[in-house]
This record gives C-alpha cells, structure tokens and sequence, in this order.
C-alpha cells in the first residue's frame, strides 16, 4: 500500500501530500510562483553508456544516465588526523574527545603522519599523480556535531590526482564472463570526520557523540564516467579490497568505515547533461547499486511524465526501496573555504629530491612507499588463475566473498585434489551452504581441515560424488564428526572386492525377484522400487 508523506516542496510551492508507490517517491506540484533557474550539472565526460529502463517504443530517445561517486574511507590509525585521541569502534559516548576534537580555544592540530602514509599509499595504488606540495583548508558549515563550525580537508591542492580504478562487470547469458571497465579518479584528499547527531524522537531532542569527530578520512573523488548501479557498486567493492590489501582502511561499510555519495543525472545522448541529485550516506554495497538504479529511474519517470529534475540531496529508504528528497541544493552553499592558518604545507619527497641527510622520522619519502606496496586484488587474481588455471570469474568470486580466498588457500596446502575439484567444492558446494544460510565465511561449520581430508577421499576413490556430498550434509551438522568418521558410521567406502560385490548382487536380486522380472521384460523403471 502506498505511504503517505507530508514534505515542504520549496521556495514558491506549498505543503503537500505525496504517496510512495512503484513509479516514484513523490511528485512535485507545479510552482505558484515564478519559475526558478535549473543550473544543469556539468561533467567532463562527454557521451556515457547507455542505461535504458524500457524497451523504447518507436521515435522514442533512449536515456543515458551518468552517475559520479565521493567514497569517504575511514583510515586504519590508532589515533586522529590531528589529535591524539584514540579511535575505537563502538566506545561509551564522548569518552574518545579530546581538547581539539571539542574545539576548545587554544588547541591546535597536529598532523598524523600515518594518515599522510595511507594517503600516499592508497594514491599509488589507484595509479594517482602524488603531490609533492598539498595545503590543507577550512570549509565552513555549522552542524551540531561538528563543534568547530569547519572541517579541515583539502579543497585547493589535494595529496594524490588524476588516478583510474580498474574493475570487472559481469555479462554474457550466465554471468560467466568478466568485462574489464576502468573508472578515472579526480582525487584523493584528507579530511576530518565529523561527530555523530543521534536522534531521540521520542523525547525531541538530539544527542551528540563526538568521539567520531576528527577521525582521519580519505575522500576518494571518482569522475562521472559510470553509468548504473550495477557499475558503482562493483568499483566500490573493488576499492573496498584495494583499500584492505593495502591495510589503509578496514572499510568495513556495517561499521560506517566506507560511505559513499552518489551524484546521479539522466539525458538523451548528444543532448546537454542533466540536472543532478545527490544520494547521500550509502554504507552497503547492496543499497547502493538499489538506490543508484531507482534514482535513474525516478528521474527518468518525471522528465517522461512532463516534470523537472531538482538539484537536491536525498536519501535512500532501504525499507521502502526509493530515495527520497532531504534538502534542496538550488542556492550553492557557500562553504567559505579558506587556508587552513594553523597547518603548513604538507611536502612529502621522493629519491630524488629527498635532502641529504634528512631524518626519515621527518620526512615522508614516497618511492619507499611504492616499494612496500604489496599484493594487491588485480594482482591476486592474475596469480589464481595461472597458479590454479581457474577460470577469472571464479577468481573474482574468491576474492569479492569475504574470508573465502583464505579458506581456498588453506584447503590447496591440506588437499592431494586437483584445484579444478578444489575450486568447484568451494564456489558451488560450500559457498552455496554459506548463502543458503546466510553466514559468512567465519561462521562455517566445516573447516578447510575437514573440507580436504573429504577431497582427499573423493580423490582416492574411498567414496564416491554422492557419498561426498552426504559426507558434507553431515558435516554441515556441528556434530564435531571427522570425513573419515563419518564414512565409517555409515558405510560409505565403495567396495572394490569383486567376490563381496557379487555376493551383494545376488542378495539384492533374490531379495526382489518381481523386480529383476519386470528388468528382464525391459522396463529399466523398476529398478526405483529397490530401497
């Protein structure tokens, strides 16, 4: 059933009644005023890929829609971009602040070096020009949880440029072929998280925990060059694993670690971009790909319906699947960015012009970097597909799941199997029972340990496929049972004395002489009546 709402529709309309169905969150009524000016977004990219809702009907235009990401990733520190202040997951409220997280009078920040590392690191990974010389800036809005009325980021001259993410997009009838699509990077830059506004509506108030306030973040800026949900949320979870591999972010999403925006805009190829919208605050990879897809759709819907497209923030509901209008953007914010006075420019070196001798405690030299960079998932699944001679979709499946590359890898060093077997138990059998139940690697009842003495018997031919997979079924079980216990428990070995197999014979057919009748007079069916 629809939901009604009750929203303010802006400057010139009026409260109105909106109900969320299908087709769109809201409609808009007409203004009653004057028509506002549509500032239309640009973008650097000129023609994007096609996404297309409907089959057009004839004479109709085909909708392009162009969507751009900002992806603020938490940096793994023990402590703040510019404090002291320990930075812990779910502490008592307000117990991690310190006097310039509180902003204080007098206090003054002090540059976490392991941010700028990660930093470096992560603009090396993502192919990014590193600055040299990077300033740091004021921008200026007032939130309740942001108790300095600014945040410190980089606006001017960011740390890392010009950078490309490389991801794979499944296609083809079964989704077993990989296509490799490449997404540039504007930018990389450091920034202070704000603190957390906790919402009682019960007792009308609003609490605040700034124990979040001042914790280092990268904002990693793509270009708008994707063009679906299903394209955003896997460049996302590519730079999820990169960040991971590098150990610069957990990015854990359930944990707030890794939120993303989304700026979203549909137009007629050949035809000027469209107004955008941004979808704020996205910390699942699922919801992201949903709200992105509805948000083209939405729009594409209203500009079919005779409507216009606001320059506004919204959100994504993911109970009701739609995104829905927070604030307008018509009238730019003016963020006042100014130059940060209490920080100089941050200057890192390479081995060229790194100083002589220079204390390494002093400097940050960025060839030293890129020489500790290690394995990273690209990388990885270039390595499993020659090592393994797996095909790369599975390889891309090993790493996407959480935990199940480390579960291959321990089952290969226990197992005699061959990996094609190896690879097979593992993507179909034992990551279906994982997704059957909806439990993560972690939570597995069944060991890589047990999971290759199993492989070991199907490979010696002690059991046969069937009796594996019973084997597996019982292990699923947490009976704390061994392959081989099982087995034994309930006879599974497969027979090869050829007097036993003959004696069984020839019970089974004085057992059922009806059925070795109708056999002979050619009805192969009978045999489904021996249990």
């Amino acid at each position: 059933m629809a939901a009604p709402m009750l929203r303010w529709v802006g400057r010139g309309r009026r409260w109105t009644f909106a109900r969320v169905d299908g087709g769109s969150c809201h409609r808009r009524e007409a203004p009653t005023g004057s028509t506002s000016n549509r500032i239309r977004g640009r973008s650097s990219v000129a023609q994007q890929p096609l996404y297309t809702t409907q089959k057009p009907r004839k004479g109709e235009h085909k909708w392009a829609a162009v969507v751009g990401l900002e992806i603020h990733a938490q940096i793994s520190s023990n402590s703040k971009l510019f404090s002291g202040s320990q930075v812990r997951f779910s502490a008592p409220p307000n117990s991690l602040v310190s006097f310039f997280d509180a902003s204080l009078p007098g206090t003054l920040p002090v540059l976490n070096r392991r941010c700028v590392e990660a930093a470096v690191m992560t603009g090396l990974a993502l192919n990014c020009h590193i600055n040299k010389k990077s300033l740091f800036d004021r921008k200026h809005y007032f939130y309740a949880d942001l108790p300095a009325g600014y945040q410190i980021t980089q606006q001017r001259l960011p740390i890392a440029v010009n950078g490309s993410l490389t991801y794979g997009v499944c296609a083809g009838k079964k989704q077993s072929q990989v296509i490799p699509k490449t997404v540039r990077i504007k930018q990389i830059q450091l920034e202070q998280d704000s603190g957390k506004s906790l919402h009682d509506d019960l007792r009308s108030q609003t609490l605040i925990d700034l124990n979040r306030a001042g914790v280092g973040l990268l904002e990693v800026v793509l270009e708008p060059d994707l063009s679906c949900g299903e394209e955003a949320a896997t460049a996302v979870r590519e730079l999820q694993l990169i960040l991971q591999a590098l150990g610069t972010s957990q990015a854990n999403m359930a944990e707030g670690q890794l939120r993303v925006d989304a700026n979203i805009s549909v137009h007629h190829p050949g035809e000027p971009l469209g107004v955008r919208t941004e979808v704020k605050n996205l910390n699942s990879i699922r919801f992201l790909a949903k709200a992105i897809d509805y948000e083209i759709q939405r729009q594409i819907n209203e500009l079919e319906n005779g409507g216009e497209i606001l320059n506004e923030t919204r959100s994504f509901h993911y109970q009701l699947g739609c995104t829905m209008s927070m604030r307008d953007k018509e009238g730019k914010q003016d963020y006042r960015f100014m130059p940060e006075p209490n920080l100089p420019p941050l200057v890192l070196y390479d081995a060229t012009s790194l100083p002589a001798g220079a204390d390494p405690q002093q400097v940050i030299n960025i060839d030293q970097i890129r020489e500790t960079l290690p394995e990273l998932p690209s990388v990885t699944r270039e390595r499993l597909v020659q090592q393994y001679g797996m095909l790369l979709e599975h390889s891309f499946t090993l790493l996407n799941e959480v935990g199940l590359l480390e579960f291959f890898q321990n089952v290969m060093k226990e197992t005699r199997a061959e990996p094609k077997k190896v690879t097979s138990w593992v993507l179909n059998t034992f990551l279906g029972y994982l997704k059957q139940q909806n439990l993560a690697v972690s939570e597995s009842p069944v060991t890589p340990s047990a999971l290759a003495e199993l492989l070991d018997m199907l490979d010696s031919r002690t059991i046969s496929s069937a009796a594996a997979k019973q084997v597996f079924e019982e292990l699923w079980k947490r009976e704390g049972k061994t392959p081989g216990q099982i087995v034994s428990e309930k006879q599974l070995e497969l027979m090869e004395d050829r007097g036993a197999l003959e004696q069984l014979c020839h019970s089974m057919m004085e057992a059922h002489p009806q059925v070795v009748m109708d056999l002979k007079k050619g009805n192969p069916r009978a045999i489904r009546r021996v249990r």
